[in-house]
């Protein structure tokens, strides 16, 4: 059945049913054979010609991503990678479990193609996920990522030792970690985004980070996901942090709390917005990103786009713009599960330009 059809009837069920029953039927296609060779079949992906992207010292079979926030606690990853994905985001984790924020959390805005969503990092905790990471063990092909955030009643003078117990627990089970400063959901966590917030947070981290590295004898990529809301004097600040600190990448971006043009009647509902809104808003970001920091601290910062990726022109439009790899996440409840397969069939028979073209006067160019 073509997903147009079965969109209406899907979206007469509340949005975090909808979240939880196709989560367990992922889960279920990953554990099952049978159900493995049956969504493979269904959404199998053109491969020899698409070139692999190598990005952060990893190599991902394509440039394109499950974002975090979809597979909170690793339930759900193996039925994913069948879609197609190249890698895949997991977490949001944080360190104890916790519920998230209560009541009525995700509201779909249907005229615009969107969704706004408070949900508040509901996790069932870093124990819990890393424990199941373990026996699951790791799947050839498949890059894992963790999003790490902070507890929400941890105080933020304190929130350098929730991301520093986050890393030690996943470095050795993923391929990259990203440190979430981002999210609008939990009170305070924006303001991790200043300049001195940042150096203060990521110093300790990064040191870790290298720690971790030299035990495993491997990298261990650290990124960092930032707001797409950061004006451009803020954008200077977490660039140079990221950028002296040792970052290995940025994710652009998170969800929005801007609410321009919407239609919908849930547009007044409180929380990070995610979909279509933000497609021009993105790409003009990644531009911008890849701008500022000039040829060769791009190359030592690659940016991932994440943000309104609802069809595979979208996708195509971010890559021009200079993005490494992209990731989606609304893109799947407007467009379905096939939108993956329909993103690599264009990246198949439409190469794309890896990288802008970037002026030599970039901001960050002599870094």
């Amino acid at each position: 059945m073509n997903y147009s059809h079965l969109r209406p009837l899907i979206f007469r069920f509340p949005p975090e049913w909808s979240h939880t029953v196709s989560l367990r039927l992922l889960r279920l296609a990953g554990q099952l054979p049978p159900a493995a060779a049956l969504v493979r079949a269904l959404f199998s992906t053109p491969g020899p010609r698409i070139q692999p992207a190598r990005v952060f010292g990893l190599d991902f079979s394509n440039p394109i991503g499950m974002a975090a926030g979809y597979d909170k606690d690793a339930l759900a990853w193996r039925g994913l990678a069948l879609l197609g994905f190249g890698h895949i985001e997991l977490g949001t984790v944080t360190p104890l479990p916790q519920p998230g924020n209560p009541g009525r959390r995700v509201f779909r805005l249907v005229e615009d193609r969107a969704v706004i969503n408070r949900m508040g990092f509901p996790s069932q905790g870093a124990e819990r996920v890393a424990r199941r990471l373990q026996r699951a063990g790791r799947q050839p092909g498949v890059i894992l990522g963790a999003n790490l955030g902070k507890n929400k009643d941890t105080p933020l003078e304190e929130a350098c030792g929730d991301y520093l117990q986050l890393l030690r627990a996943f470095a050795p089970l993923v391929d990259y970690l990203v440190i979430n400063v981002s999210s609008p959901n939990t009170p305070g966590l924006l303001s991790l985004q200043s300049r001195s917030s940042l150096e203060a947070l990521l110093e300790p981290l990064v040191e870790e980070r290298d720690r971790q590295s030299h035990a495993l004898r491997r990298p261990v990529p650290l990124l960092l996901k930032i707001s797409p809301d950061l004006g451009s004097s803020e954008l200077d600040g977490v660039l140079a942090a990221a950028l002296t600190g040792g970052i290995d990448g940025l994710i652009a971006a998170n969800t929005s709390l801007s609410r321009t043009g919407l239609r919908s009647p849930n547009r007044a509902e409180t929380g990070g917005l995610s979909g279509a809104p933000l497609r021009e808003r993105n790409t003009a970001l990644i531009r911008d990103l890849v701008h500022r920091l000039g040829p060769r601290a791009s190359a030592r910062l690659p940016v991932v786009a994440s943000g309104g990726i609802l069809e595979p022109r979208d996708a195509l439009e971010k890559l021009d713009a200079g993005a490494a790899l992209v990731q989606l996440y609304t893109g799947l409840i407007y467009s379905g599960p096939g939108l993956v397969r329909q993103i690599l069939s264009a990246l198949d028979c439409q190469p794309v330009a890896r990288r802008a073209a970037v002026p030599a006067g970039s901001l960050f160019t002599g870094d």
